[in-house]
């Protein structure tokens, strides 16, 4: 079952969507829902509401609580559970390193595409493959910057990456 709600945030209104497994009875994560993708408005490949999704925000009660805390300067990390099956083994791998990035600290490109094994030419395949990352804020793609501390491309803008890393005390170029 595939539900979705809308919070509030200073980036704007984000589209929660996330699942329950049929039959669940609310264990999946603390809000008893797997989450598939949080977009921002006007995002490049974000989600938007389909015919037969249900709006349910207290499914997303938990997330939205930890978003507000993280927007409050008050979560560094968060708890929540994704939904397994989104997104190739490689681009699986390279969100699975966006995971590890800590709070207030940022990493290159290169470096990602090096503890994927994809350094070189790898780069690319990389960047693409964080551009395509379906839980943004959540999965901290915007921790991720060029090699000389500019900001790159972020699917929900370069404005709004700088307001993330901003948040966050996170070091990059032109501040």
């Amino acid at each position: 079952m595939t539900m979705y709600a809308r919070v509030t945030s200073p980036l704007g209104e984000l589209l929660l969507v996330g699942e329950r497994p049929a039959g669940a009875a609310g264990a999946v994560g603390s809000s008893g829902v797997a989450l598939v993708s949080l977009s921002l408005p006007g995002q490049k490949g974000g989600s938007q509401v389909q015919d037969g999704w249900f709006h349910e925000p207290e499914a997303f009660a938990g997330i939205a609580a930890q978003l507000a805390a993280y927007f409050d300067g008050r979560l560094t990390r968060f708890d929540i559970a994704y939904a397994d099956g989104a997104g190739t083994e490689f681009q699986r791998r390279v969100w699975k390193a966006l995971d590890s990035i800590p709070y207030g600290e940022t990493v290159s490109y290169g470096r990602v595409a090096e503890q994927v094994g994809s350094a070189g030419p790898g780069v690319r395949a990389v960047g693409t493959a964080i551009g395509r990352n379906p839980l943004l804020i959540v999965r901290p793609c915007h921790r991720v910057i060029g090699a000389d501390g500019a900001l790159r491309g972020y699917a929900g803008g370069v404005e709004r990456k700088k307001m993330l890393l901003g948040l966050e005390g996170a070091p990059m170029a032109g501040r």
